[in-house]
């Protein structure tokens, strides 16, 4: 398969791409049946966007994201230190898809600020571990670096509107 896609770098790309929006998927799977029931039941500040808003900017991200994985993949051998950015944007994506899991899955915005101050921090090691390999990559997580910083103020902010709240737990 290695030799494959080296062969073939966009194949590389599409691998990429299907797993950052496979962890999208799995993450909507908490997400969307939450957001029609649970979510609307608990206080949220009025400075909140839409929620048909968040589909389309998470979409753009999960592109973005997945171009980054990529730019990086492709110097795969031509540098050191790309295995380890690598896993470090793996493990960023597994705090994302986690908080998805925790926030609406499990009804936790106290677990989950948890989770997502842990995803803005491996976002920030990533940035830099991709910053040394290739500035486009490192460039294309900025937006969801902003992004993931207005979210984890949304989600504290959601948190302390809620906590004593009997559904909403820490």
């Amino acid at each position: 398969m290695g030799s494959t896609l080296k062969a073939h770098p966009y194949l590389a790309l599409v691998l990429s791409l299907v797993i950052c929006f496979g962890a999208a998927g799995f993450a909507s799977a908490y997400t969307i049946p939450s957001v029609r029931t649970w979510y609307t039941t608990i206080a949220k500040p009025s400075w909140q966007p839409p929620n048909w808003l968040f589909g389309p900017v998470w979409t753009v991200l999960y592109a973005m994201m997945a171009v980054a994985a990529w730019l990086v993949w492709l110097r795969l051998g031509k540098q050191p230190g790309i295995p380890v950015a690598l896993a470090a944007f793996a493990i960023q994506l597994a705090f994302n898809t986690a908080w998805s899991l925790i926030f609406f899955g499990m009804h936790r915005p106290g677990a989950a600020l948890v989770d997502i101050v842990l995803l803005w921090l491996a976002i920030v090691v990533t940035i830099v571990l991709f910053w040394n390999i290739s500035r486009a990559a490192a460039w294309l997580l900025v937006p969801y670096l902003a992004w993931v910083t207005f979210a984890m103020i949304l989600n504290g902010t959601i948190w302390r509107l809620n906590s004593g709240a009997g559904s909403v737990h820490v």
